[in-house]
């Protein structure tokens, strides 16, 4: 039999050519619940800021998919007992780890479903996977939430330095062209051995993981972060908001996507668990839902639904002010002012609640490396791990370490501050 028939291959941008032995894996990959990642952005609104950041979900689980097949080749070398029952199971989990993500990805992570986090979708598609594949996927559930005997396999899906992280970092440099982002990939994972049963570094990788903890900071300052993502999420949020007020208020609202508005009218939420109804409904949205929904609130009666979709479809989108929390509170107060005078001059609701649509104060929160809670460790000569801001010869490493929290406050860029 010719071998080439036994396989696939994916032509990647970031990763070369990437090949996927037919079987279960392959399976997935052409089942719909995979596929459908293909119409989800994988940087959500980060495109209106970074042109060429059109990358999909799809994209980053095949590439997560192969540092899986490289980093698991690379341990087995190194005599570490993996059979080939575990490195289909963890190739699975890291396939499906992001399965669970819906429209444009985090934007709307808190919109849709109370209590949600993607993870959580994530588990239930795979359990649902499960039962469709006769138990084929048991073993992968078991790593995916750390049931499993052997948790460096699990450390591989979920971890300060795992194959998501590593993948997403190179893909999402790769199309935004923000190069601060490139980690070097290759020695990372030819670096990692398993020792007493937990995935670390060796000494000669120490250099690319300081490398990859100060790209991580650094892309999410530059991308993740950037203050116009900031200001185009807050201002889907609040077209979302919109929405759901009017249909609280008894207004007749088009909603063109069946999903998106059961969505709206029955407001899920998975406190206890995720409804079978719910899962149905959440896998049969994409981007597309969103994007067609808000063309049609383009034409809306309700004249704030209205002007925020045009605002949004026209990228006029609102201008990110960060500040610290005493004088985001005390400018929260003027911008109110400040924006109900504008919306009474140019013929739009003016009243208080319709304001609150026009401006928001958030957070943004990124920590580059937890080394408490989830170390990365480094193999010395010794043969001792020791963590790794010990082991690194520089200072920033402990730096690096501290959350950064940066209060701020979205507004109407027509307001002068």
């Amino acid at each position: 039999m010719d071998k080439s028939s036994q396989y696939k291959i994916f032509s990647d941008p970031v990763h070369g050519f990437i090949t996927i032995p037919k079987g279960i894996i392959l399976k997935l990959i052409d089942h719909a619940y995979v596929q459908r990642l293909r119409r989800i952005r994988q940087l959500g609104l980060g495109y209106l800021v970074f042109p060429a950041a059109e990358h999909s979900r799809f994209s980053h689980a095949i590439g997560a998919l192969e540092l899986g097949q490289r980093v698991l080749k690379n341990l087995r070398e190194k005599d570490t007992t993996i059979s080939d029952a575990e490195v289909t199971g963890t190739l699975i989990a890291i396939l499906l780890h992001d399965v669970g993500h819906g429209p444009l990805s985090h934007t709307l992570e808190h919109t849709l479903i109370d209590d949600f986090s993607h993870e959580m979708m994530s588990l239930k598609i795979m359990e649902t996977l499960n039962r469709e594949f006769d138990g084929e996927l048991q073993t992968a559930i078991d790593i995916f939430t750390d049931q499993y005997t052997k948790k460096f396999l699990h450390q591989l899906i979920s971890s300060q330095l795992d194959m998501d992280r590593l993948d997403y970092l190179k893909r999402d440099s790769f199309f935004t062209g923000v190069s601060e982002g490139s980690v070097g990939i290759n020695r990372i994972l030819k670096t990692m051995r398993v020792f007493n049963g937990n995935v670390v570094i060796e000494k000669k990788g120490i250099y690319a993981i300081e490398n990859y903890i100060l790209s991580r900071r650094l892309m999410y300052m530059q991308v993740y972060l950037h203050k116009t993502v900031l200001s185009a999420d807050a201002l889907l949020r609040s077209i979302f908001r919109r929405v759901q007020f009017l249909i609280g208020s008894g207004e007749k609202v088009d909603i063109p996507s069946e999903p998106l508005n059961y969505f709206f009218k029955k407001k899920p939420s998975s406190k206890k668990k995720i409804s079978d109804t719910t899962m149905k409904q959440y896998l049969a949205l994409d981007d597309h839902d969103v994007y067609l929904s808000i063309k049609s609130w383009l034409h809306s009666d309700d004249k704030i639904l209205s002007d925020l979709t045009r605002r949004f479809l026209n990228r006029s989108l609102f201008r990110t002010l960060l500040t610290d929390r005493k004088q985001r509170h005390l400018l929260r107060e003027e911008i109110h002012t400040k924006t109900q005078h504008y919306l009474k001059q140019n013929g739009l609701p003016c009243d208080d609640h319709s304001t609150r649509f026009y401006y928001d104060a958030d957070e943004s929160f990124s920590e580059a490396y937890k080394y408490e809670s989830e170390s990365i460790w480094i193999l010395d000569d010794e043969n001792k791990a020791k963590e790794f801001s010990k082991a690194a010869d520089t200072k920033h490493i402990i730096a690096l370490t501290k959350p950064v929290v940066k209060p701020y406050l979205v507004h109407l860029k027509e307001l002068s501050l």
